[in-house]
């Protein structure tokens, strides 16, 4: 037993003795690999791996005990921001390829927003670990102490501002369907912390108490993991997925961004979706059947409803008995000229407009610059400029077909957030996401963007019916389980059925907070255990 516990010792001894710039390098690498969980690469045990490290660096710099608290936090601010940094970096360097597209005029500021973004970002982790390095011990619910502060400002990512929550850290077990179904109980966020607990649980094995100890509060550890694999496999076998009474069309075409706007394409493109809605029935489609046809995100180069006869040509395709919903630009009249939003709109088989969308949350300098009246200020303003063009719609809401299901449409990356819930959005039957993740190439930004989107209807038990315009285009059931795909890239049409809604789950009805209570009590005990322990040394 002594020969083994000097051997669970020796790779936690590099990281506990590591200092100086040794520590903020491995740091530094620790949370970009932590990023290879996530989507498409999806190595889900380099979490047990990169967040034991993390404990480790944090019990070899961070002094237990009263006083020195300011040195504390900022020991944990800088180890949080470093990880951060490193995971940000690597799991959003994608973001560069967007710059790329119109190369002459943005290819210049890819450096600066490939960097400042992760640096951004990584100070809701940093805000994370100093929190938990405030109250650090050496005892074993310091795991937990960390899962609960990590997830409480992926929280806050999300909130904050417009908020951005890509890639919060429970994204790292999205590529195992069964260890996601736990989102059905308390959200990504929920998610986080269980994907945070049990991935560090192996650092207590380099504890310095009895080895029996350690091997209990890691069997501990294990058993959680295998409760959580138990509740995701009886779930998947257990609840029954049946069709509701519409067929799905989903259009595919791949069109590149850098053709997407060029006016002698504008024509074509049109033509290229008239033409794919048009083609005979495939896969499970039913002659007869009421049918919804999807296309993507600002789907035609121009003002749909202000281009002369568009409307006429889209009935024509339709044909009896379908919808269309189609992502779009909208333009109305405003004070100082005309206003433009990024649109949904829902039409019928005769072209007629019934319901329309507006985008609520926008792409920070990507449909509307952030604090544009201090960049005016400042004389830097020229630089957003070409970057803002949007307005925000009003809320969100549900549509209605014309059989009378309601669906909450998600343009883009507002499928990152988790929807709200049923009291607030009504009880829609389905979720429908369309995007245009042309922007970034062949890279992992499409991959993890629909992850993330299928994350929402297994939150929801909703049925997802998702429009891409270079992929990922799908139909995903209530339990994330995809029924049929066009990957990445991939030109075409997805012919199906779409599933039935579940029962309404746990975390629809109650949302994050039961996820925000258990965070804030277990960092409410910690104080509470520390404020007792040093007052007894006191």
């Amino acid at each position: 037993m002594h020969w083994l516990s000097q051997r669970l010792t020796v790779l936690p001894n590099f990281f506990l003795l590591a200092w100086g710039w040794q520590r903020r390098v491995l740091c530094l690498l620790c949370g970009a690999a932590t990023a290879f969980a996530l989507p498409p690469y999806g190595l889900i045990p380099v979490l047990a791996i990169t967040f034991p490290c993390l404990v480790w660096m944090l019990d070899g710099a961070v002094e237990p005990g009263p006083g020195k608290a300011r040195k504390r936090l900022r020991t944990g601010f800088a180890l949080g921001w470093l990880f951060g940094f490193g995971y940000f970096l690597s799991g959003l360097w994608w973001i560069g390829a967007a710059f790329l597209v119109e190369a002459e005029r943005f290819a210049w500021l890819m450096p600066f927003a490939v960097l400042a973004m992760p640096a951004g970002l990584a100070l809701f982790t940093g805000l994370g670990v100093a929190l938990a390095a405030f109250l650090w011990t050496d005892r074993f619910y310091r795991i937990a102490l960390l899962a609960a502060c990590l997830s409480l400002s992926d929280w806050l990512r999300g909130h904050v501002l417009t908020g951005f929550p890509w890639n919060a850290f429970g994204y790292g077990v999205s590529g195992s369907l069964t260890l996601s179904q736990t989102a059905s109980l308390v959200g990504i966020y929920g998610l986080t912390f269980l994907t945070i607990a049990l991935a560090a649980a192996p650092a207590v094995l380099a504890d310095a108490r009895p080895l029996r100890q350690r091997l209990a509060a890691l069997g501990a550890a294990i058993a959680a993991l295998a409760l959580v694999a138990v509740y995701g496999s009886v779930r998947i076998a257990t609840v029954e997925m049946r069709d509701a009474a519409l067929d799905i069309r989903i259009i595919q075409p791949s069109i590149g961004q850098k053709d997407k706007w060029r006016p002698e394409f504008r024509d074509k493109i049109f033509q290229t979706y008239l033409d794919m809605t048009e083609t005979p029935l495939g896969g499970s489609a039913r002659v007869g059947m009421p049918r919804l046809v999807v296309w993507p995100e600002s789907a035609v180069p121009f003002l749909l409803t202000q281009e002369p006869g568009a409307l006429y040509r889209v009935a024509s395709a339709l044909g009896e008995g379908s919808e269309l919903v189609t992502g779009a630009i909208r333009a109305e009249a405003g004070g100082d000229g005309a206003l433009y939003f990024n649109s949904v709109y829902l039409i019928g088989g005769d072209g007629t407009v019934r319901g329309i969308y507006d985008k609520v949350r926008l792409v920070p300098f990507g449909e509307y610059v952030p604090f544009r009246s201090l960049l005016d200020r400042l004389g830097i303003s020229s630089l957003a400029g070409p970057l803002e063009g949007f307005e925000a719609g009003y809320q969100r809401r549900a549509m209605s077909t014309a059989g009378g299901l309601d669906f909450l449409p998600l343009i883009c990356y507002e499928a990152i957030f988790p929807a709200d819930p049923p009291e607030k959005s009504g009880a829609p039957a389905f979720l429908l996401n369309v995007t245009n993740d042309a922007w970034f190439g062949r890279t992992p930004g499409p991959y993890q963007h629909f992850a993330q989107a299928r994350m929402r209807a297994i939150e929801t038990g909703l049925p997802l019916i998702r429009a891409a315009n270079t992929g990922i285009s799908a139909i995903v059931d209530g339990k994330g389980e995809v029924i049929e795909a066009r990957s990445v890239f991939e030109k075409g049409v997805i012919d199906g059925r779409l599933p039935q809604r579940l029962d309404k789950t746990f975390y629809g009805k109650f949302g994050d907070a039961t996820f925000l209570l258990v965070a804030v009590l277990l960092v409410f005990f910690a104080m509470v255990l520390g404020y007792n322990r040093h007052s007894r040394l006191n």
